[in-house]
């Protein structure tokens, strides 16, 4: 169901008809139900500490989103460093070893980078598989090769392996560390009770003064969804470092 969180454009058309359908509502009960003891100040009282509530929400949960957002940009460098970091160690191996490590290290580095700029589920599952068997075969080099160099290196080689396929498991932990559906629940609850008290405070139908929480908590809930969306959003983190890497290792970027 939540699954919608990774269209952000959705996002935003979807709260907007519910919040606008929510206001018709509180005009619609107000019609129905209310007497001329409801003072406009009895409804202004709660839509004031609703509303103060909301943009509490919004403001924690947009939060959570932009730690989100940096933790996979730090990730993607870190990610960057320990590939160049072993193709570098590479050379403590024997020419043959080291030169099938490095060709490894590309193949894999081109993988990483599609990870990054691919939107497709189904492809993004291919370049995982690709990545694991690549690692695999990694891992199984610098074993073979390290049994001819001395023993402090060895430390070092496996030491810098182990960062790389490591590094690639925190940034798939990363990008699955998305906000929880309780916060977006509980948003939507709250912004949907804001929309029926405007409603329901509205004396007369008023254009601006009906669309304006609507449209606002929308491009929220849509910037929101935008940053906390590592592959539907237009605000994503782009593979930087590691195309730099890939430029500086002469290995032609997709």
């Amino acid at each position: 169901m939540f699954r919608l969180v990774n269209f952000p454009l959705l996002i935003f058309v979807v709260s907007f008809f519910m919040l606008w359908l929510a206001a018709r509502l509180g005009m619609f009960l107000r019609k129905r139900w209310a007497a001329e003891e409801h003072t406009p100040e009895d409804v202004g009282t709660v839509l004031a500490a609703i509303l103060t509530l909301l943009g509490l929400l919004i403001g924690f949960t947009f939060s959570m989103a932009v730690s989100r957002y940096d933790q996979r940009k730090n990730f993607e460098a870190e990610e960057a460093n320990a590939i160049g970091t072993e193709y570098v160690r590479a050379e403590l191996l024997p020419d043959a070893d080291a030169a099938k490590l490095r060709e490894l290290l590309t193949s894999y580095l081109d993988q990483r980078v599609l990870f990054y700029t691919t939107r497709s589920e189904p492809k993004v599952r291919e370049i995982n598989a690709r990545a694991a068997r690549l690692q695999a075969e990694l891992w199984a080099a610098v074993k073979s090769g390290v049994k001819t160099i001395p023993p402090p290196m060895v430390g070092l080689m496996l030491q810098g392996m182990n960062d790389v396929i490591n590094r690639e498991g925190y940034t798939q932990a990363a990008w699955r560390n998305r906000i929880p559906t309780a916060a977006w629940i509980l948003m939507a609850a709250i912004a949907s009770i804001s929309s029926v008290l405007i409603g329901y405070s509205l004396r007369r139908r008023g254009i601006l003064s009906f669309l304006i929480l609507p449209l606002a908590v929308s491009i929220s809930f849509f910037l929101i969804a935008d940053i906390d969306s590592p592959r539907g959003g237009s605000i994503r983190v782009h593979p930087q470092n590691l195309h730099v890497l890939s430029q500086s290792l002469h290995v032609p970027t997709p």
